[in-house]
């Protein structure tokens, strides 16, 4: 079983719960760490959203590291279970949404500054600009939000709009993109 940790803040060093493998394929620390030194200031008192939250673990790093709230998306009940416990667990507090993230995104109406989504993914080439949420993701981010989006490094993005593609950063077979609304 894979162990997980929250890197800083008030859960800093904490270790957290992770659900069977078969229901998640956690952050890797590493990955984890450069995303939030990449953040830096646009974490604290951001209203963030984890999409296909998992273990909860990218949410529950925002909150220890001073995110105003965090709404954690996850269609898998073990998964919303062990989210309920590692925020118990770290005494910190959010919100656990068990819904498919597709349907969520189309009836959420609430602005956020930060979106952070680990989709499960397919090793192999494919083109994230079709993925299913992509589009309906954009009129959820604040003015000046950030989609942070982890995908298999083999993916490319032909045209996300209305989203842009600021960056993407390589770590091995994972790969991070930064995305925001066209201006």
């Amino acid at each position: 079983m894979s162990r997980i940790r929250v890197i800083t803040g008030s859960a800093g060093g904490l270790f957290l719960k992770v659900p069977p493998r078969f229901h998640s394929r956690p952050t890797q620390d590493r990955v984890k760490q450069a995303i939030f030194s990449s953040l830096g200031a646009r974490v604290p008192a951001a209203r963030v959203l984890d999409l296909y939250a998992g273990t909860g673990a990218l949410g529950i790093e925002a909150l220890s590291r001073g995110a105003d709230r965090v709404t954690f998306v996850e269609s898998k009940a073990p998964c919303c279970k062990t989210i309920e416990e590692n925020l118990a667990w770290c005494k910190l507090s959010g919100t656990v949404i068990k819904q498919d993230v597709a349907i969520f995104v189309q009836s959420c109406k609430n602005p956020h500054d930060l979106i952070l989504a680990d989709p499960p993914y397919e090793k192999e080439r494919r083109d994230l600009a079709t993925h299913e949420v992509i589009r309906a993701i954009a009129p959820l981010l604040a003015p000046g939000g950030l989609l942070v989006w982890e995908h298999d490094s083999r993916n490319i993005w032909s045209d996300p709009a209305p989203l842009t593609v600021l960056k993407t950063v390589r770590y091995g077979e994972t790969a991070v993109s930064y995305l925001a609304v066209k201006e």
